[in-house]
């Protein structure tokens, strides 16, 4: 059960994705409404354009929405709270055991683009698919929580799962493990969109997915482009989340990010009908903020991503230790190297920002420099006046003048820090395998995969997520959390959930695992004639499902 490592996953490849918007003149109102028509370019670093439910870790909201619809959806207006509502189905689900068992029934009308139904063995069948070991890399929530997933291995044998149940073609019932309050937000995710087994070749079907939304791909280029048309079976009666404005859609692959910037800045021709899908980078961002023709063009998101320090709670046991490092973390040096405002605000909580229930507080109040006085007399009590840690970060990007901003921090406690560097690939096996616990610290960030603070808490805290791929990375292991987590996990109702994560929120930080930095903030750019381009309050990321252009 995976959520996504907020910079691994997002800030790379926005193609398959995650603050109120910044700038209220792109936002939906009742002057602009929904136009429809013209051709939409989404400017993406990425090369590859693949929209296999069964390995897309996409954001409802994003690139596979627009193409595949599932069981729900998220809705998502500016100011806000994000809300799970029906897509496929009439409802968000029904439960009669307490969160268990789980129960959907399809709306009417729904087909495939030939005209056939779309019908619960077509989602019963895309779920099973998603445990094929050849279709890796999707999110995976539901696969440990499903009765029978962790031994199942997918329908490709002839094996189904038997924890799914379609007694007809409108009905459809998952039993799980355990109870699980937020079971129709898992349903939002792209593994419960409707594959047709007769067309699955699982080597190419990402690249031509029978579509249930409001466009389908026309043809796809890879490294160049992947162009989407309309869906003629779409029904927007049926839908309430997508609006389907453009007639086309051009994703424009392989674009390094700089000059896609340059380019929407420049704003002339077809990029006047373009957005990038990237964040915009820094200097292009300065240099944006500053040219007034421009700077109602740029979207940023409210603070939304935690950044935050890793304490490897296996090697930094004495807890005065490790609230000492909190006191002594600059945290307005950290938001100069990560891009000062623009970059995100300093954070005191592990829920962040726009996901409902969230609690404010702050356990360890200091000015946003650090108190260095705090840290010393933490240390002194704990007879370690002179700590001799080792920082483990990445060589790419922004981490290392981010590390040396918190290593300046603690020299000034007396902390001593050595930073050592590690291309991305071989530091996340090194962090998330378990097997080597031979740094103190390490700088990451992340953002839940749906807004509930069950993705915030679980997958960073809980004593399952240790190794193994996991991203408990401080090896924090307490079995009061572990049982909060298992409280809020299965409470069905919505505020018993929200009290019981925000307890475990505030438990888990009297133990300083982990030093909340900053919630960090995305920017995006959009040509002229792109309307309806906005971030919500959650994810921190543009909602593809809305963009419309001036007609």
């Amino acid at each position: 059960m995976k959520a996504r490592h907020a910079v691994a996953a997002a800030a790379t490849v926005i193609l398959g994705l995650t603050g109120c918007n910044a700038n209220p003149t792109s936002s939906p109102s009742e002057s602009s409404g929904f136009t429809k028509g013209g051709t939409l370019r989404i400017l993406s670093s990425s090369s590859e354009f693949n929209l296999d439910p069964a390995k897309s870790q996409s954001l409802a909201i994003t690139s596979s929405g627009l193409v595949l619809r599932r069981l729900t959806t998220w809705d998502i207006s500016p100011g806000k709270p994000p809300a799970v509502v029906p897509d496929l189905a009439t409802d968000t689900g029904k439960t009669t055991d307490g969160g268990k068992t789980w129960t959907f029934t399809l709306k009417d009308g729904l087909t495939f683009p030939d005209g056939s139904a779309i019908t619960t063995k077509d989602i019963k069948y895309g779920v099973e698919r998603s445990f094929a070991p050849e279709l890796g890399g999707g999110l995976g929530y539901h696969k440990s929580l499903l009765a029978g997933g962790e031994a199942y291995k997918g329908p490709y044998s002839g094996a189904e799962l038997a924890s799914i149940v379609t007694p007809d073609d409108k009905t459809i019932t998952f039993t799980l493990n355990t109870a699980y309050g937020d079971w129709p937000w898992i349903v939002s995710m792209p593994a419960f969109a409707p594959v047709p087994k007769a067309k699955d070749d699982p080597a190419t079907y990402g690249q031509h997915p029978v579509a249930s939304g409001p466009y389908q791909i026309a043809s796809y280029t890879a490294g160049s482009e992947a162009v989407l048309e309309r869906n003629p079976a779409w029904k927007q009666e049926t839908d309430s989340v997508r609006t389907a404005g453009p007639d086309k859609i051009i994703f424009q692959l392989g674009q390094d990010t700089t000059v896609s910037a340059q380019r929407l800045v420049a704003d002339s021709g077809d990029d006047k009908a373009a957005f990038g899908a990237n964040f915009v980078p820094p200097a292009q961002l300065a240099q944006a903020q500053a040219n007034p023709s421009v700077k109602d063009r740029i979207v940023t998101s409210s603070p939304g991503a935690l950044a935050y320090l890793v304490i490897n709670t296996k090697r930094v046991t004495d807890v005065r230790v490790r609230q000492a490092l909190a006191y002594a973390s600059d945290k307005r040096a950290y938001q100069v190297a990560s891009g000062g405002e623009l970059g995100g605000s300093p954070a005191t909580t592990l829920i962040t920002p726009g996901i409902p229930g969230r609690v404010e507080y702050d356990l360890y109040p200091a000015d946003p420099a650090g108190d260095v006085a705090k840290a010393k007399s933490l240390l002194a009590e704990a007879g370690q006046t002179a700590p001799k840690l080792t920082l483990l970060t990445r060589s790419d990007g922004q981490w290392s003048s981010q590390a040396q901003a918190l290593q300046q921090g603690f020299a000034l406690a007396g902390i001593q820090v050595e930073i050592r560097t590690e291309e991305y690939e071989s530091w996340f096996e090194h962090v998330t395998s378990g097997e080597r616990d031979d740094y103190d610290l390490t700088l990451t960030s992340w953002q839940p995969d749906f807004p509930s603070a069950n993705g915030n808490i679980k997958p960073l805290f809980a004593s399952s997520e240790i190794g193994g791929g996991g991203f408990n990375l401080s090896r924090y292991s307490v079995p009061e959390v572990d049982q909060l987590i298992a409280q809020a996990t299965a409470a069905v109702d919505p505020a018993a959930s929200q009290a019981l994560w925000a307890q475990a929120d505030k438990r888990i930080l009297q133990d300083v695992p982990v030093v909340p930095l900053l919630y960090t903030r995305n920017s995006f750019l959009r040509g002229s004639s792109v309307e309806n381009f906005y971030i919500g309050t959650f994810p921190s990321y543009p909602n593809y499902l809305k963009a419309s252009l001036k007609q």
